[in-house]
């Protein structure tokens, strides 16, 4: 009997490149790599399951659960991992010069169920004195018109939210003043230093590590999931493939600290990488849940509060448990 194909569908990282590029292999299955941008991915899997294996928004993840029975099993494996004060910012007129200024503003989100939306909203709530239901959102296209949520929301009258006209972007209404801020993944194209689009924290740097010192969270943005109907049939691939995402992590980290040649276009890549562990501790970007049981935590909080999740769930739940066992080694 051959090894079991299946498609895994990822972003291009260097914790995963290993196994793109077969130098890691899980015992017992042969991967059809599909290095794809994360919004394509998530597009097809939410709407259509269409890979066996795939990289997952984590609220996307997230709100599956939701359905009985849901369509998706997570592994504790976090592709994706990013502080998100840089990622708010606001018209430079619109005298917004804390946080605390966004409260009774109009502020754009490309989706409500992005998962750097749910980190932001959470933390501008918990942390700076903006509740969720203080802010008037609009949704839509950041760069592009047209875009839609990828999976229904139903937010009752929690939240004041509305799409922007049909052939609107979010970026040109945050320039032009019809919008006030905006919390996104991406910048803006109508960002510039010193122009009219700006953002919220002038540091935002300092202001994430000051977050990770008062919390210990570095926010988990994406997890990998396996489709259920693959993982009812073969169980076994839940702790095969989450080891091997282990050993391609593993890998990745140390070559990104051999300093006799930079792997990435980044001058300042080692003494980074020095200050992240200094800070962050050896292992900064950990998998696994009990490592990331607060993190894991806080997100779910936030996700039920902001009308994404009809229950708090437990961290627990989220992952196949053969998964969470394979760290046991």
């Amino acid at each position: 009997m051959g090894s079991l194909r299946l498609t895994f569908a990822c972003g291009d990282y260097d914790r995963t490149r290993a196994l793109h590029e077969g130098t890691v292999r899980p015992d017992g299955i042969e991967l059809i790599s599909l290095r794809l941008p994360v919004e394509e991915t998530f597009f097809r899997m939410m709407r259509h399951h269409e890979f066996e294996v795939a990289e997952l928004s984590l609220s996307s993840y997230v709100k599956s659960l939701d359905q009985d029975p849901s369509p998706f099993v997570a592994l504790p494996v976090y592709p994706s991992r990013q502080f998100r004060h840089g990622g708010i910012f606001v018209n430079a007129a619109a005298g917004i010069e804390e946080p605390a200024d966004l409260r009774g503003r109009v502020v754009g989100t490309p989706e409500w169920q992005l998962t750097a939306g749910v980190w932001i909203r959470g933390i501008l709530a918990d942390r700076h004195g903006v509740p969720v239901d203080s802010v008037e959102y609009r949704t839509g296209g950041q760069e592009t018109p047209g875009r839609i949520e990828k999976a229904a929301v139903d937010l009752g009258e929690q939240i004041r939210i509305a799409p922007i006209p049909e052939d609107a972007t979010l970026s040109e209404m945050l320039a032009d003043g019809r919008i006030d801020a905006l919390q996104s993944p991406r910048v803006p194209s109508t960002f510039r230093p010193g122009g009219g689009v700006r953002r919220l924290f002038a540091d935002p740097v300092a202001a994430e590590k000051e977050y990770f010192t008062a919390t210990g969270i570095f926010p988990i943005m994406h997890v990998v999931v396996v489709r259920r109907d693959v993982y009812e049939r073969y169980p076994w691939v839940a702790q095969t493939l989450t080891k091997a995402l282990h050993l391609a992590k593993r890998e990745a980290m140390a070559n990104l600290y051999d300093s006799s040649a930079l792997r990435f276009s980044l001058p300042w890549l080692i003494p980074g990488l020095e200050e992240a562990r200094a800070l962050m501790g050896e292992d900064f970007w950990s998998y696994g849940l009990e490592a990331n049981r607060n993190a894991l935590a806080t997100f779910l909080r936030y996700h039920h509060e902001q009308g994404l999740s009809r229950r708090q769930y437990a961290p627990e739940e989220l992952f196949a448990p053969e998964a969470t066992e394979a760290f046991v080694i």
